[in-house]
């Protein structure tokens, strides 16, 4: 099974597959530490965390199409490719690296992007070197602020009538709403008010009138329910 390079953005609507596999992958798993230096005992160490993996390598966008080294036919233009990640970029998102037949999964941002216009013997080719760094989206939590009203004084218990009526404002007081903006995904909306992406479906459950069949097709100003 021939090993694929990928870069795609956010939402895996725009997809990059590199047409020369790079000779070699770096990949960077730094753990922390610290020596501290403690009376009597000298220098010891204490563990600290994983820190978040690092990516490096380099290769090339052929102009032209050749077997000896190229992965498949029907690539874009070098120039275009370097747009596609400039572009990703400047939007200020992670994207998502994949190498398939390892666990290289992550998003990922661009630390260094760094390529030739042009090199000695290779027209239209375009040298570049690439650095990827593991990213993590930071968890947020949402309160709902509870409002204490003032119960007027009663001569008798409130019927079960009114208690139901009750109970059903302050549920529906408490249903968050999110307003769909631009470049949004029910995966990023997810990872935002969840922690975790995968959990989007129980966002588009809950939403299935609103949204449609397909779930990828957010429209900006659309206001979804968040369970």
């Amino acid at each position: 099974m021939a090993i694929e390079f990928w870069l795609t953005n956010d939402r895996n609507t725009e997809r990059v597959r590199l047409p020369v596999n790079p000779d070699t992958l770096n990949v960077t798993s730094p753990f922390g530490f610290n020596d501290v230096t403690v009376a009597n005992l000298g220098e010891v160490t204490i563990f600290g965390d994983r820190g978040l993996k690092e990516f490096s390598f380099g290769t090339f966008f052929p102009a032209h199409y050749n077997s000896s080294y190229c992965e498949y036919r029907g690539f874009k233009a070098p120039y275009t490719y370097v747009a596609i990640i400039e572009k990703w970029r400047d939007r200020k998102l992670p994207i998502r690296f994949v190498v398939t037949g390892t666990k290289i999964n992550y998003l990922v941002t661009v630390r260094d992007f760094t390529y030739e216009v042009e090199r000695a013997g290779n027209p239209g080719d375009i040298y570049f070197s690439i650095t990827l760094k593991q990213f993590k989206w930071l968890p947020v939590r949402y309160e709902t602020t509870k409002t204490t009203a003032t119960k007027p004084k009663a001569t008798r218990p409130p019927s079960t009538k009114k208690t139901t009526s009750s109970t059903t404002k302050k549920t529906t007081s408490a249903k968050r709403t999110y307003t769909v903006k631009r470049n949004d995904s029910l995966w990023k909306i997810a990872k935002r008010y969840y922690g975790d992406g995968d959990k989007w479906r129980t966002i588009y459950n809950a939403n299935k009138k609103t949204i449609g069949k397909h779930p990828s097709r957010l429209e900006v100003g659309m206001k979804l329910v968040i369970p």
